[in-house]
């Protein structure tokens, strides 16, 4: 994208939007909780999710483009890491206070900097290893309170579960991420994010058999709002992508901690602990370290670029 086009302000309040719309599609499944069960919320999630995502292509003209597509098999692995991380994710959020599990899940960045290296082979330097060896230190610190590893519950307890469910789902995502960038080369944007979500709608029925409690009228309607809202936080996360540089909006990811904790403690009376607190700093600061560093490099290979091809 050529630098006049642009707009580092426009992207970053469609970045803070799509903030706002993920954590309120966080807040309604957590306000849901128990009452449906997890293969349940990931369909009513995935499925109404489709609705904003296929207006936003036809308002775009890409609707028909969008099912074009040339490396099935890569969609349906990406489609299944992506469900069963996701269903994880919710799990975890109904068992943990929202501020914990969002800070818990800020693991995921931090793990794909790891299968980067390990799996697609990428050169990850001593600055970055760091920054994740501390990131990761940040989430035991937030982890550990919960996990009772030293009283008679242990790993049975609900937070234990919580945290663990957490932990998978950030492991499994930054897997699927690793999939997303090796789509990504030959694969649209719309193309990847239509697949993912009719895979993942598709995936959840087959939990019907596991049994799918009956909803009140209320759970419904917050699940349905959770499936537009995430459709919207996705559609407004791609076009702050448009505006600006990754290394521009990305760190804004961040001020979701913010957000969360503002919302459990006004609607679920929750408030964050001091090991809570603590480790997400670790895990902010290194999530942002990480970001400097990719804006850094970028900015050396550019450069690089540029004196190549003036030698030329």
């Amino acid at each position: 994208m050529s630098a006049e086009l642009l707009n580092p302000m426009r992207g970053i309040l469609l970045k803070l939007l799509s903030v706002v719309f993920f954590v309120a599609m966080q807040t309604c499944i957590k306000a849901v909780g128990d009452a449906a069960a997890t293969g349940q919320i990931t369909f009513y999630r995935s499925a109404f999710a489709m609705v904003p995502i296929f207006s936003y292509l036809a308002y775009r003209g890409a609707l028909r483009t969008a099912f074009a597509t040339a490396n099935p098999a890569g969609h349906l692995k990406r489609g299944v890491l992506g469900i069963v991380s996701m269903g994880l994710g919710f799990y975890g959020l109904v068992l943990l206070p929202l501020p914990e599990a969002i800070a818990i899940g800020y693991a995921m960045p931090l793990l794909a900097v790891v299968f980067a290296a390990l799996l697609l082979h990428e050169t990850v330097r001593v600055y970055r290893w760091t920054a994740v060896f501390f990131g990761m230190v940040g989430v035991m610190i937030i982890s550990w309170p919960k996990l009772t590893l030293f009283q008679s519950e242990g790993f049975g307890s609900l937070a234990a579960l919580g945290v663990l469910a957490v932990l998978a789902s950030a492991t499994l995502g930054a897997l699927a991420q690793m999939q997303v960038r090796q789509l990504v080369g030959s694969e649209k944007t719309a193309t990847i994010v239509l697949y993912f979500s009719l895979t993942a709608a598709v995936f959840s029925l087959a939990t019907i058999p596991f049994g799918w409690p009956h909803l009140s009228w209320n759970h419904a309607t917050l699940l349905i709002a959770s499936g537009f809202l995430g459709g919207a936080g996705q559609i407004l996360l791609t076009e702050s992508y448009r505006q600006a540089d990754v290394s521009t909006v990305a760190p804004f990811d961040y001020s979701s901690i913010l957000l969360g904790i503002a919302i459990s403690y006004f609607l679920f009376d929750e408030a964050p602990t001091l090991t809570t607190i603590i480790g997400t700093v670790f895990v902010v600061s290194a999530g942002i370290f990480i970001i400097y560093r990719e804006h850094k490099l970028g900015l050396e290979r550019r450069a690089a670029r540029e004196a190549g091809a003036q030698r030329v």
